[in-house]
């Protein structure tokens, strides 16, 4: 006499294709989890408009990822990221601060022109089209606002330009510093100064613009405003910092800044 064996169950079987779905789903959002990733942007205040745009086309283009902006002086960021601030990205109004990041081991190359800025004076109570530099040892004119030239490179340009045009010493007991461009914007825009010297890329906005018109400052009168990004050391295996270096030098991203007279040799401001 034989017995017929059990029916072999597929519970098991079921069990253990269900336990390696699970483990494929689990290791492709691990996958796409570790893919995703936050930048941390050090960013110069005179990009503070122009980044205000560039973040949302950004995030859009690549859903994965976000950024987290951190606009101030180019120079106080220097020293923090000296000092191992834990920022992914500088983007600096002056090139020479990402250079001597990438000498001093604290990012890596390239460093990258993304633009060249331009510094103009503006007043939100009177209209600085019709003035020049030279119209700033008015009575008028009782406070003066530029960045510090010490750690803002678009302060530094400020005060080169008022030297050229013969000024320096007879509106520097007129002066007050902004702690960055932006700063000194918001001097004016509030009053604290009567006028000032302040990026045009900040002045075209229409947040400024309908307050007051410039006068462009002449290039010859300072030294360029060459500004340059470079992936720091700490942020140069982040997928989203690396994907925001691509960005900047896409058409969509060269249309937003050039509209903020941000441009690079060959481009015209809009």
């Amino acid at each position: 006499m034989f017995s017929i064996p059990p029916k072999r169950s597929t519970h098991v079987k079921n069990t253990g294709t269900r336990w390696c779905t699970a483990a494929a789903i689990a290791l492709t959002t691990l996958s796409h989890a570790a893919q995703a990733e936050t930048a941390r942007v050090a960013a110069a205040a005179d990009l503070r408009y122009a980044f205000a745009e560039l973040q949302p086309l950004f995030e859009k283009a690549h859903p994965a990822h976000k950024l987290e902006l951190i606009l101030g002086s180019s120079g106080k960021f220097m020293q923090q990221l000296e000092n191992g601030a834990p920022f992914d990205i500088f983007f600096s109004a002056d090139v020479t601060l990402p250079k001597k990041l990438v000498a001093s081991g604290k990012a890596v190359a390239p460093v990258t022109t993304y633009a060249f800025g331009r510094i103009v004076l503006w007043s939100a109570k009177v209209d600085a089209t019709e003035l020049t530099l030279q119209d700033l040892d008015k009575p008028e004119f009782r406070k003066i606002a530029i960045a510090e030239p010490k750690h803002a490179p678009y302060g530094a340009r400020a005060k080169e330009a008022l030297e050229h045009a013969g000024m320096w010493t007879k509106v520097e007991p007129k002066l007050v510093f902004g702690e960055n461009i932006s700063h000194t914007a918001q001097l004016i825009d509030k009053q604290a100064a009567e006028i000032g010297i302040i990026a045009q890329s900040l002045a075209v906005n229409e947040a400024l613009k309908s307050k007051g018109g410039y006068y462009l400052i002449p290039s010859e009168f300072h030294q360029p405003l060459e500004q340059a990004y470079a992936v720091t050391t700490y942020g140069r295996n982040n997928a989203a910092a690396k994907a925001f270096a691509k960005f900047m030098r896409t058409p969509e991203a060269r249309k937003v800044m050039t509209r903020y007279g941000l441009a690079l040799p060959g481009e015209t401001p809009q």
